[in-house]
């Protein structure tokens, strides 16, 4: 082979090495871009499914919020139902110095006691305790000594038990040492209570007349066992104990 034809062949090679080069060039600048679109496209495709996500999110919030509206909305009506008769809750009652007015048979009663006004003899017995919140009296069935705030009237098992003045129902409540009990405010700061007694007729709520059967004499609680049958008779003005023996219409 001459030099002519070795540079020729020399030339041939370095060519296609240069050619290869070229082509791996190519190849590799056509991978990096193909690399970097398939990076682009993945970045946006988990961009779009993070906020398709955060709008699933948002939108199962609002609908939580809506729900819990709706529940505290039906609490709120739910809570101003009005309450079953002779239940009374905290709050619901107020004593107040002045008239007190409820609703009976569509007319508006109103009742007002005075320190002139007089009691009705409430049940048919003789007082067998007096009213004592100046001194200690002595319990039989306690076997001790403390203030009586009522007047304890002997009786027996069905007698009625009338209102002693007009008023209203203020309250029935069954209480450990008076049993069933009713309390009826007349109004002006005064109220009245009845205890020892069963089968009540009246309601919380209902204006009563003086006069009016507001239950019977039951079999005494265990704290009057001793003393017997008895209604228990209390007087109150502005919250404070008073001797209901100040009221009485002794002529009766």
């Amino acid at each position: 082979m001459n030099k002519k034809q070795r540079l020729s062949q020399k030339g041939k090679k370095q060519a296609a090495y240069a050619l290869a080069i070229c082509f791996s060039a190519v190849i590799a600048i056509t991978g990096a871009y193909t690399w970097n679109s398939y990076k682009e496209k993945t970045s946006k495709e988990l961009e779009l499914a993070k906020q398709e996500e955060q709008a699933e999110a948002e939108k199962e919030m609002a609908e939580a919020a809506n729900s819990t509206d709706g529940v505290e909305a039906k609490q709120e009506d739910t809570s101003d139902e009005a309450l079953p008769e002779n239940e009374t809750a905290e709050g619901t009652e107020e004593t107040e110095n002045t008239d007190s007015v409820t609703e009976t048979a569509g007319e508006t009663a109103q009742v007002y006691f005075t320190e002139s006004d007089q009691l009705l003899w409430p049940v048919n017995g003789n007082v067998m305790m007096s009213y004592s919140m100046d001194k200690t009296v002595y319990f039989q069935t306690l076997d001790q000594y403390k203030y009586n705030p009522a007047v304890i009237i002997a009786g027996a098992v069905n007698d009625n038990v009338i209102a002693a003045a007009p008023g209203i129902v203020k309250s029935i409540d069954v209480l450990p040492q008076t049993g069933t009990t009713i309390t009826v405010d007349m109004g002006n700061g005064y109220e009245c209570i009845y205890g020892q007694l069963k089968e009540v007729p009246v309601y919380v709520g209902d204006y009563v007349e003086a006069g009016i059967v507001l239950g019977y004499l039951s079999e005494p609680t265990k704290y009057y066992s001793v003393e017997g049958c008895n209604l228990y008779f209390e007087m109150r003005k502005d919250g404070q104990p008073v001797d209901p023996m100040d009221y009485m219409d002794l002529e009766d």
